[in-house]
């Protein structure tokens, strides 16, 4: 039983970090984003399809869900404004003081990561935070 817990946990974790080279420090930022409540806060009716970790060979880690989801992008932005906002999320402002709708920010393990909101598009509701130790600036 060791073993098979080794393989499931120790393959993706080898394969996340050898593969997109990716390193250690990536593999906790990645740790720390995955561990977000509001990728798990959905708006009521959505219906989770997927979610994902990927790091980039430029070392931007990924962390996102898809969700099927029938309501309209107002809704979805009112919903993530109360969540996001509620779990220490800030509307990412822009040139003048406007902010992005559906793009917020946080600090994060020693950067800042940028939840992104999108959709439904065709249905489509995705969810992801964005981010490196190179603070580059996301949606």
């Amino acid at each position: 039983m060791a073993v098979a817990g080794l393989l499931l946990t120790g393959l993706p974790a080898l394969y996340f970090l050898t593969v997109h080279g990716c390193g250690e420090e990536e593999g906790r930022l990645a740790e720390v984003m995955a561990g977000e409540t509001v990728l798990d806060a959905a708006p009521e009716g959505a219906d989770q399809k997927d979610r994902y970790q990927e790091c980039d060979d430029d070392r931007f880690v990924v962390v996102g869900a898809r969700y099927r989801y029938e309501g309209s992008p107002e809704d979805v932005l009112r919903h993530y404004g109360e969540v996001a906002r509620a779990d220490g999320w800030r509307p990412r402002t822009a040139a003048g003081d406007e902010t992005a709708p559906g793009c917020f920010t946080k600090p994060m393990a020693g950067t800042t990561a940028y939840l992104g909101v999108e959709g439904p598009d065709d249905g489509l509701l995705h969810v992801e935070i964005v981010a490196d130790h190179a603070t580059s600036q996301w949606c």
